[in-house]
């Protein structure tokens, strides 16, 4: 693994949220909660066609709605959805994102093996860092950015955890 694009995860200037909510339980709503919580110091936009602000923050309906190209992504849309939002965020020229959705098998599965397929090939022209799919998501205390759904944020300290699981 190559560390191109690793600083976009840890330390980006700005962030965005494809499938921001404030639908109540939804991982949408959960993650959006815990970025704008956390105090992210950098621009925090969200993204969801449906809705003006959210959160009292504005909402843009699309990524090419966006202000400027975020430095990082937080996808929380179905698997489906998910490869269009990378596809666009690439175009943009966004450096990392966090593919929360499940639904994008390794192997066996041909639906989800597509799908995968589909979100790396779509990533893949613009050099756009995948963090997931089918993950907690991304905290980093030093940043001040809780891009996950954890109930609870780690304190900021020395040491470093980075792990993938599906």
């Amino acid at each position: 693994m190559t560390i191109r694009n690793l600083d976009a995860l840890f330390k980006p200037s700005s962030v965005a949220i494809i499938g921001a909510t404030e639908r109540a339980g939804a991982l949408g709503q959960l993650i959006t909660r815990n970025v704008l919580d956390a105090g992210f110091p950098g621009p925090v936009w969200l993204v969801n066609p449906h809705r003006a602000t959210l959160f009292e923050h504005r909402c843009f309906p699309d990524v090419a709605s966006l202000p400027a190209a975020p430095e990082l992504a937080i996808i929380t849309t179905p698997a489906a959805a998910a490869v269009d939002a990378v596809a666009a965020l690439a175009a943009r020229g966004t450096r990392a994102a966090v593919v929360i959705a499940a639904g994008f098998a390794g192997s066996g599965d041909a639906p989800g093996v597509a799908l995968r397929r589909a979100l790396l090939d779509a990533a893949r022209p613009a050099l756009l860092r995948i963090l997931g799919p089918n993950c907690l998501g991304l905290l980093a205390p030093a940043a001040k950015l809780n891009a996950s759904f954890a109930h609870l944020a780690p304190r900021t300290g020395s040491l470093a955890f980075v792990a993938q699981s599906g």
